[in-house]
């Protein structure tokens, strides 16, 4: 059990104001982390805060547009101020944007890069230099069955492409990070019940699509995602860097 114990931890989880996001704050608090949650929505992040501070942990909320390399900086540097360290990251955030490839406007294509694949290298950026000061670091990415496979259903092509673009940054930030005791791994949800995903699960032609093709002949359910995350989060994780794990139901066994 003490391999997945975070008491005396710091993590910062962004993209926390909904979702997944929201879930792993939850989760890291509940193993006995501290939690800095960032997002955009500063009143959805006071929420979540309450609840963890309700807890027994202590929680920071900050707004933060991971696109913009001052708003990062900043929100690292608070963390840090308020907690004295940084030992988690969960590099969250991230936008889908569906349009047939022909249609997709460039202003999309680069919102999708600036959100799903600059922020994801910004924050850990900014995370790592206080990471490599401590010599010690935990660094989990969110990617996607997305970046390892792509479908017939959305028509996503920024989504897929900036997804497996976290895949191989998790992969070098591994290679240069890891002689500073840092890890760095990435896990590819399938679908979901999010925020993101609430119209998909609506569709009934979605459902029977996503039944087809996952081996578990289902979508993913709230909490499947926690295990993944406190393992990687934690010093059970401690010889594994340079991964993602597909947390896909099988999907991407097929």
């Amino acid at each position: 059990m003490n391999l997945f114990d975070l008491t005396g931890k710091t993590a910062l989880v962004t993209g926390a104001s909904s979702g997944l996001g929201w879930q792993f704050a939850q989760v890291l608090a509940e193993y006995g982390a501290d939690v800095a949650v960032a997002a955009r929505r500063v009143d959805r992040l006071q929420q979540l805060a309450a609840e963890i501070w309700a807890s027994g942990k202590r929680c920071l909320p900050v707004q933060c547009d991971v696109a913009d390399e001052d708003q990062v900086a900043a929100m690292v540097e608070k963390v840090v101020v308020e907690f004295g360290r940084l030992d988690i990251l969960v590099n969250n955030a991230g936008v889908a944007i569906l349009a047939p490839a022909q249609d997709l406007t460039l202003e999309d294509w680069s919102k999708s890069v600036a959100v799903n694949l600059t922020g994801v290298f910004l924050v850990a950026k900014h995370a790592g230099r206080q990471m490599i000061k401590q010599n010690y670091g935990k660094i989990i990415n969110t990617a996607s069955m997305y970046g390892l496979v792509a479908n017939t259903f959305f028509p996503a092509s920024s989504y897929h492409a900036t997804k497996a673009g976290v895949v191989n940054l998790t992969r070098s930030l591994a290679a240069e990070w890891g002689k500073y005791n840092i890890t760095v791994n990435a896990i590819a949800p399938g679908f979901f019940p999010s925020e993101m995903t609430r119209d998909a699960f609506s569709m009934p032609e979605f459902q029977k699509y996503a039944k087809a093709n996952s081996v578990l002949g289902r979508t993913g359910r709230d909490g499947e995602l926690n295990g993944a995350v406190i393992y990687l989060a934690s010093d059970a994780s401690s010889y594994t860097t340079g991964v993602t794990i597909p947390v896909d139901g099988g999907w991407t066994a097929i």
